[in-house]
């Protein structure tokens, strides 16, 4: 009797011992799903205001655009960036201070020349231009210094990788096996996966004009802003004045739309190559495997047009490099080419991203080298290469293609060109921007004249600085109780245009973690986060709400 005892005795006490961990299992108040500039303010501010984060990036490589290339910050007005983000780009200029950061070229070389202003602004302490692997370190630093806890190329699973209660994401699971459990999510990419995957409505594309009305979103036929257009004839056929030769590579033969009407259209991706003319440190464009010059006929017509603005957006960043950028009505934007990216599977967006590769590829090679180019053109070409230090895992390519626009969210609040301009006030603002409402080209079409244009690039630039509401970072609350999105922000294509901005990110980024933190202390729901004590806080760390209280 006493043995039968004892075993049901120890018999309990086993059934009484914690069980083992699922080791694939993660925990923290918060999950940061992205390794963009914002996924890492927004990481960095839960873990200073003390609760526990976790960050999921599909990305090895932290920042983004930010730290892909795109060197010559889009700033706008560099009073309205403050908190973390004014923060990255003082840390910047700490690392340009020392003598060893200026490899190729002495720091008194450097033309200083930025957005308008100084790149290095020594009275403030910071700096708005850079090299791609200095952003990164700074990104990874920032991880450290507020000791983040991160999980590198972790990609969400979309098809059946989020479980939802109750309209409340419980956890997240990605394609490794790894799940991520919190009470707050924030998706933080340019995609909006998460957002998606959670079930949040969400456009793709342009908006009619009528919709929300404005001016400047929509179709734009026949609009011609910037340089981005052809500015003389240029004939779309194989055999010149012969529409029945067919149509030479880079052209839609479809019907453009209405001016105003919406689309399911968006503006054209490229990569912000980081080139240099330094001959110790410049490699030489490589001819692409499937290099077809063909792919460029369109381009040769318009050098025997006479145009030659080539070199244009050759932004000058440290040690000698560029951040190149598009420009003129046939460059590194490759229109038309990313329609259904937003949406794609990642096997699909594979493919789309490696033919935005070939195709940039290919033009850096015909620019070098093809006889269709003008000389003095191919002459100058030939001073510059890919920077042999700079993404040197990756073929000195940059790792992140430029998604200037993707899924944004239909929230609380939808910003409009109306908020931007001013024309409509913004009741609880989080932030401030203050660039152009700029979209790329979206469509290159033949007319009713038979020749060739662009369609889709626009700049309107607002006359002051705006703020941005905190309905447009939430969800409605029907759809979703427990996620941010700081990104695909609830925006119509125009008004993105300008909030789009890397430092409006990391902006953006800081007052999610901040929303997130006060909902956990107060034990509510981000929507019901007191707007008072969420303006204390984010004035308390720094950020620029409205410039006329300052």
């Amino acid at each position: 009797m006493k043995i039968k005892s004892i075993l049901i005795v120890l018999l309990l006490m086993a059934g009484c011992r914690e069980q083992p961990k699922d080791p694939n299992l993660y925990e923290a108040d918060v999950i940061v799903y992205g390794g963009t500039s914002a996924a890492v303010t927004t990481a960095a501010q839960v873990a200073r205001m003390g609760k526990s984060v976790i960050m999921v990036s599909p990305d090895i490589h932290l920042g983004g655009l930010s730290s892909g290339g795109l060197g010559f910050t889009d700033t706008g007005n560099k009073e309205v960036i403050g908190g973390l983000s004014r923060e990255f780009y003082h840390r910047v200029w700490q690392y340009y201070q020392n003598d060893e950061a200026w490899k190729w070229q002495r720091k008194s070389e450097y033309g200083n020349k930025g957005q308008g202003t100084v790149a290095i602004d020594g009275e403030n302490r910071t700096m708005w231009i850079f090299e791609p692997h200095v952003a990164e370190m700074v990104f990874d630093d920032f991880i450290k210094d507020y000791k983040v806890e991160l999980y590198r190329d972790e990609w969400l699973d979309r098809s059946s990788g989020v479980v939802l209660d109750n309209k409340a994401i419980k956890s997240i699971k990605t394609l490794s096996g790894k799940t991520f459990k919190g009470k707050i999510f924030i998706d933080a990419t340019y995609e909006g996966d998460l957002m998606a995957a959670a079930n949040v409505s969400y456009h793709v594309g342009r908006e009619a004009n009528s919709l929300y009305g404005e001016e400047w979103n929509g179709i734009q036929v026949g609009v011609l802003h910037h340089g981005h257009h052809m500015k003389t004839d240029i004939d779309p056929y194989i055999f010149s004045g012969d529409p029945s030769s067919g149509v030479i590579p880079k052209i839609s033969i479809e019907d453009p739309g209405e001016k105003g009407a919406g689309d399911n259209r968006i503006q054209a991706y490229c990569f912000r190559m980081c080139l240099s003319n330094h001959p110790d440190n410049r490699i030489p464009f490589p001819k692409p495997a499937n290099y077809d010059p063909n792919q460029y006929e369109l381009l040769a017509r318009i050098f025997d047009s006479g145009w030659r603005e080539v070199f244009q957006k050759f932004d000058m960043i440290p040690n000698r490099k560029t951040d190149t950028n598009n420009h003129g009505p046939f460059s590194t934007d490759n229109i038309g080419m990313n329609y259904d990216y937003p949406e794609a599977s990642y096997e699909r967006r594979k493919k789309i991203i490696a033919e935005h590769e070939d195709y940039q590829k290919g033009l850096m090679y015909f620019l070098a080298n093809d006889t269709r180019v003008p000389q003095e053109v191919r002459e100058e070409m030939a001073q510059w290469g890919l920077a042999a230090d700079e993404f040197t895992d990756n073929g000195n390519w940059p790792h992140q293609i430029y998604v200037r626009e993707a899924r944004r969210m239909k929230g609380v609040s939808v910003m409009t060109e109306n908020e931007i301009l001013g024309k409509k006030p913004i009741p609880r603002p989080i932030g401030m921007g203050s660039y152009t409402m700029d979209s790329h080209n979206v469509q290159r079409y033949i007319k009713a004249d038979g020749f060739v244009q662009n369609e889709g690039d626009i700049g309107v630039h607002p006359k002051n600085p705006y703020k941005i509401d905190l309905g447009s970072l939430l969800p409605k609350s029907g759809e979703c109780t427990n996620l941010i999105v700081p990104v695909c922000v609830s925006s119509s294509h125009i008004a993105f245009g300008s909030i789009r901005m890397e430092p409006v990110f990391m902006i953006l980024g800081q007052s999610a973690g901040t929303v997130a933190s006060l909902a956990l202390e107060n034990d509510i729901s981000i929507h019901d986060v007191s707007y008072a004590k969420l303006k204390e806080q984010l004035l308390k760390d720094g950020q620029v709400l409205d410039l006329d209280s300052e």
